[in-house]
C-alpha cells in the first residue's frame, strides 16, 4: 500500500491545471463528487444533508450516464459518488460505477453500507479506486444512536465490510477499503473501539474527521471541544500497524471551524453535485436559500452543457471575487478547504508552484 493521504490534497500534483487556472482559462475539475439521489435509509444525527435540501429532479439511468459521458469528455479524472444523499439507495448505483470506470474515470464511493449488496461487490470491486464505509460508532447500541437507524443494521454493515476485504484479499484487488468517523466530541467514547475495529476487519484505514456544519451553526458543533481530545485521538493513531492506518484529520479538528482565506477557488477542481441532479459549487451551497449560487441541473441540462455556459463561470467568479467572503457567507471546513487554502496560498500569497517530490501518492485523481 502506497501513501494515502487522509489529511490534506493532492492539487498539486495536478500542476498543468492548476497553471491553466492561473493563465484565467477555463478548467475541466479534477474530481466531482456526485450523489446519485437524495434518499437514506439513515438519520445521522451529524447529517449535513439536512441542511442541503433543494427541488428534486429525477436522476435516471440516462441522465447519470450523459452526466458519466460528459464528464469523461471534459477531461474529469475522477467521481466521487459521494455527496447529499446515499448513492447505494439508486437502482444504478452499480451501473454507475461500472460505466464511469468504462469511460476511463476513477470511481469511488462512500455508503453506511447498509443497503449495499454483498452480492455485487465481486462485480464492482475491481472498478473502484476505494470503498469507504461511514461509521462512527463500534458499539450497536451507540451505532443505531448516532446513526438513527435500528441496532440491527450494525450487524449487516459490520459483515458487509467484512465481505469486502474478503474480496479484496483473495483477489489482490488494488481498491482501498477505508472506515470514516465523523467525529462530534459526544462520541468520543467510540474512538478506541473503532481504531481496534477496523484493525480487526482488516481495512486499510480509520480517518477521524471533524463535522462540518453551517455558518450560522445550526448542527451546534462546539469546536472548542476538540482539542481536549487530543491524547485519545492521539492514542488512537497507535492502533495502526505496517498495513493499517488510523489518522485523525488534525488540520480540520484543531481549526477551531477557522479559515485563512476569504475567496473561493476550489470548485473549478473539485465539485459537487447534489442526489437531485443540482449543479453549484460546494454542498454548502445546494439548499434553495443560496439559490444565487446555483448552476443548473443535469437531469435538465447535459453537463457538459453546463460547464461550457456562461452561468458556470459566472457563479465561479463571483466566489472568487471581492463580492464573496468565506469568511462569512458560507459553512466552515467544507470539501474543498484544503485545496482553498493551497490556491489561496499560490494567488494571494505569492507561494511558488512547484512540481511535488517523492513518490506519488494513492488516489492522486481524488484532490
Amino acid at each position: 500500500m502506497g501513501t494515502i493521504i487522509l489529511d490534506g490534497h493532492k492539487i498539486a500534483w495536478h500542476k498543468e491545471r492548476v497553471e491553466a487556472w492561473l493563465r484565467g482559462e477555463r478548467i475541466a475539475p479534477v474530481t466531482i463528487d456526485c450523489a446519485l439521489t437524495r434518499r437514506c435509509t439513515y438519520k445521522c444525527v451529524y447529517c449535513y444533508g439536512q441542511l442541503q435540501e433543494n427541488d428534486e429532479k429525477r436522476m435516471t439511468r440516462d441522465v447519470i450516464f450523459r452526466f458519466l459521458d460528459d464528464a469523461a469528455e471534459i477531461g474529469v479524472k475522477a467521481v466521487s459518488l459521494i455527496s447529499d444523499g446515499e448513492s447505494t439507495c439508486s437502482p444504478h448505483f452499480y451501473d454507475a460505477v461500472l460505466h464511469g470506470k468504462a469511460n476511463g474515470l476513477d470511481m469511488s464511493t462512500a455508503t453506511s453500507g447498509h443497503v449495499l449488496k454483498d452480492e455485487r461487490l465481486e462485480e464492482i470491486l475491481p472498478a473502484l479506486t476505494y470503498l469507504r464505509f461511514n461509521i462512527s460508532a463500534a458499539d450497536p447500541k451507540r451505532y443505531a444512536e448516532i446513526h438513527g437507524c435500528s441496532t440491527g443494521a450494525y450487524d449487516k454493515v459490520i459483515g458487509t465490510i467484512r465481505e469486502a476485504v474478503r474480496i479484496k484479499k483473495q483477489k489482490g484487488l488494488a481498491v482501498t477499503i477505508g472506515l470514516q468517523m465523523v467525529l462530534l466530541p459526544e462520541f468520543n467514547d467510540q474512538i478506541i473501539p473503532l481504531a481496534r475495529l477496523g484493525r480487526e476487519l482488516g481495512a486499510d484505514y480509520l480517518v477521524i474527521k471533524h463535522c462540518s456544519d453551517d455558518e450560522r451553526g445550526t448542527l451546534g458543533v462546539d469546536y472548542s471541544k476538540y482539542h481536549g481530545m487530543i491524547d485519545i485521538l492521539k492514542e488512537a493513531e497507535t492502533y495502526s500497524t505496517g498495513t493499517y492506518i488510523v489518522r485523525a484529520k488534525w488540520s480540520k479538528i484543531l481549526s477551531d471551524g477557522k479559515r485563512k482565506y476569504s475567496r473561493c477557488y476550489g470548485p473549478p477542481f473539485m465539485l459537487q453535485i447534489s442526489g437531485s441532479g443540482l449543479v453549484a459549487p460546494c454542498g454548502m451551497f445546494f439548499n434553495n436559500t443560496y439559490k444565487r449560487y446555483h448552476i443548473g441541473n443535469i437531469a435538465d441540462t447535459s453537463f457538459k452543457e453546463l460547464w461550457k455556459g456562461e452561468r458556470y463561470w459566472e457563479v465561479m467568479d463571483l466566489i472568487a471575487s471581492e463580492g464573496f467572503d468565506a469568511h462569512s457567507m458560507c459553512g466552515c471546513l467544507c470539501l474543498q478547504h484544503k485545496i482553498n487554502e493551497f490556491l489561496w496560498d499560490l494567488k494571494e500569497g505569492g507561494e511558488p508552484l512547484e512540481q511535488p517530490e517523492g513518490e506519488m501518492p494513492e488516489h492522486i485523481n481524488f484532490i
